[in-house]
């Protein structure tokens, strides 16, 4: 075995082979792809004759490096000749993932002239004369631009906005394909705050609602206040909100599962910057008292000098036994860990000394804070933010969902109480007869999450009580969504 992390999709490599033609050169290369550590997903044959086969093998592998020693390892077999290797991640990236298509045929002059000029006018008049129309008459009404400056992508850091692209098309996608929203990647080549509040600000008259993206910490929370008091539309940073939402369901479920109560946990989140502020801040306004916030400073406390204002305010309002250790010893006694920082901070020993029936969300990407296999060990339940292990708690649960119901309604901004209904809706979506410690979180592709989400914000914006269980919402509760949105 040459790697000790699991193979993936996100690696998976297609190689082009040419073997000998005999019976057994076939299974020789899967046997060789299975001995260095890879998964044989696919083999084709593309061509043949009497003495040679051509073969596309497609594989997942762990990274970059692995798939190398894959391709190095067939290269050294007797009578393989290595052709071609692709990237299937670059391939699906080839001219960007998303395109713009016209809702309206243009096949004659006659409708040109009501989707263009002279027709067109009549409405822009209209407009003018009812600026509120616009969200009736043009694509406004379902309309989400998805900002970033590219200054905290992924895992990957301030990597500047062409190379954050592929994130926000991908941002963009998934807002097409599960919450029927139309979004647009707009990545600004600047990271000073004044200037991303004046482009966001003049570009906002197009868009529904403002998606923030991968905006470092702390400049992000100005940023987000300021849009907030300067626009009429809902804006929301997903790495904030989004995360805090799906974090504070699989939280209710998880309680749920192992019999314990919100305001009775101990709570210890390593990571204070956008995403594990708004956490803290979401479980604290559902009544959770007692939390540790661990940032690469140490634990958040009382008298610590040097702090930005959000990790002050953080050192004001949490930590009240006003701990000021190292992160293992945060944890000891705790009931809940949540990781939204670096990998791999935490051993099984450490998880060991937790509360009984403990929880830890260890979400860093790709590598979280502790091994899920060590962690299983001890914890009655664990989640991570990755798509191979169970209980991934992943921002897509909760986002198209919100957005749709907030277009639906014509929200004018997103509040904490839109946060609070749409992390109970996706926590019904379970449904508790189908609770365990491996589902405390629904798919990424249940179908139900996204009407229940959606739901229960328009319940909120329209002033009335969100579903009790918006999963099971009724035709009348979804009334005013787009057709064939749901």
């Amino acid at each position: 075995m040459l790697t000790t992390r699991l193979p993936s999709a996100g690696f998976s490599i297609t190689i082009r082979i040419a073997v000998t033609a005999d019976a057994s050169s076939i299974g020789r290369l899967t046997t060789c792809v299975g001995e260095a550590g890879a998964i044989v997903t696919a083999l084709d044959v593309v061509d043949s004759d009497p003495t040679r086969v051509v073969v596309d093998l497609t594989c997942d592998t762990a990274d970059s490096a692995h798939a190398d020693q894959v391709v190095k390892q067939l290269e050294d077999q007797d009578g393989v000749d290595v052709r071609k290797v692709s990237d299937r991640t670059f391939l699906l990236h080839l001219g960007g993932k998303i395109e713009v298509s016209s809702k309206v045929a243009l096949r004659n002059r006659d409708e040109l002239s009501r989707a263009y000029t002279p027709g067109v006018a009549r409405v822009c008049m209209a407009i003018a004369e009812n600026p509120a129309d616009a969200r009736r008459l043009t694509i406004k009404r379902n309309t989400v631009a998805v900002v970033s400056d590219g200054s905290a992508v992924l895992g990957l850091g301030n990597i500047g906005p062409a190379a954050a692209m592929p994130v926000m098309e991908g941002k963009a996608a998934l807002f097409k394909r599960f919450g029927g929203v139309d979004a647009w990647p707009v990545v600004l080549d600047t990271q000073d705050t004044d200037e991303i509040v004046r482009i966001v600000k003049a570009i906002a008259p197009a868009y529904g609602g403002i998606n923030l993206e991968d905006i470092a910490a702390p400049r992000c929370f100005e940023i987000e206040a300021r849009l907030r008091e300067q626009l009429d539309i809902p804006v929301f940073h997903d790495d904030q909100h989004g995360t805090a939402i799906c974090v504070l369901a699989a939280l209710t479920n998880a309680l749920r599962v192992v019999g314990k109560q919100m305001e009775d946990v101990k709570v210890v989140v390593s990571g204070a910057g956008a995403a594990g502020t708004a956490i803290m801040k979401l479980l604290m306004r559902q009544g959770v008292s007692d939390i540790i916030a661990y940032d690469r400073n140490g634990a958040l406390h009382r008298g610590m000098t040097g702090l930005n204002p959000s990790m002050q305010w953080l050192a004001e309002h949490t930590n009240k036994a006003n701990y000021s250790g190292d992160l293992p010893g945060a944890i000891a006694g705790a009931d809940v860990f949540i990781g939204v920082s670096a990998p791999n901070l935490l051993t099984g020993d450490d998880i060991a000394k937790m509360a009984d029936r403990s929880i830890v969300f260890a979400m860093a990407n790709p590598d979280p804070e502790v091994d899920p296999r060590e962690a299983r060990k001890h914890a009655a339940i664990v989640a991570t933010g990755r798509s191979d292990q169970p209980n991934q708690i992943n921002n897509v649960l909760a986002f198209p969902g919100v957005f749709r119901g907030m277009l639906d309604a014509s929200a004018e901004e997103f509040t904490e109480e839109m946060a609070l209904a749409a992390a109970r809706a996706i926590a019904d979506v379970v449904g508790e007869d189908k609770l365990n410690p491996t589902v405390i979180i629904p798919s990424v592709f249940d179908p139900r999450v996204t009407p229940a989400v959606a739901a229960a914000i328009r319940a909120v914006v329209r002033g009335g009580p969100a579903p009790a269980n918006a999963a099971a919402a009724s035709e009348s509760e979804l009334e005013g969504a787009p057709e064939g949105i749901f």
